[in-house]
């Protein structure tokens, strides 16, 4: 079975693929021709998701899923949220929008969040969504050379390491990605 993950964001295939089931061949927007630019001009993180996976499934007929993912956090109301790739500006730098946020913090107690992801899967003309939370707080320092955008000030509760120092399995299992991943899988297996 061939199924499309609308991204052009290596990390998070190499994420996704090591959570799927091995009959399950990963394709990204790549390998099916898609070079365009994705809209994602909806409000909400559920919007996002699903507007890419009905755009690639509309567009080139491929079964496909997409994701969105935001840094929610309390003192600022849910921002970045649906905003968080490109917090900082249009340019979508992962430490300019880690240096944005830790200067919006910086007086600030409260500094609890989550990570939201929202996996949208058109298959079979059918469109299923499935939602993974990971709540934590925000470092006042980065820490951590591994994973991708907020991970180096991202601590999940109960963990003392941030998800730039985890490994990624146990990231996989903790992690947003991973749990809104595993029920995808789960649908899929079922």
């Amino acid at each position: 079975m061939e199924l499309v993950f609308a991204t052009n964001n290596s990390n998070k295939i190499k994420e996704v693929q090591a959570l799927i089931p091995k009959h399950i061949k990963l394709l990204g927007l790549k390998d099916i021709g898609c070079f365009e630019d994705i809209p994602e001009t909806q409000n909400t993180i559920d919007g996002n998701a699903k507007q890419k996976a009905e755009y690639v499934k509309t567009n080139y007929g491929y079964n496909c899923f997409a994701d969105d993912t935001g840094l929610e956090v309390d003192a600022l109301n849910g921002a970045p949220g649906v905003y968080s790739a490109r917090f900082a500006g249009v340019q979508r730098n992962a430490q300019d929008n880690i240096n944005k946020l830790l200067d919006d913090l910086i007086n600030v107690e409260n500094r609890n969040a989550q990570f939201k992801t929202v996996i949208a899967l058109c298959i079979n003309n059918k469109l299923q969504t499935f939602t993974g939370i990971c709540e934590g707080f925000i470092t006042k320092t980065k820490y951590g050379e591994k994973g991708f955008g907020y991970d180096p000030i991202f601590k999940p509760n109960n963990y003392k390491e941030t998800f730039a120092e985890m490994e990624l399995s146990l990231k996989n299992r903790i992690g947003h990605r991973g749990k809104a991943v595993k029920q995808l899988v789960d649908f899929l297996n079922s």
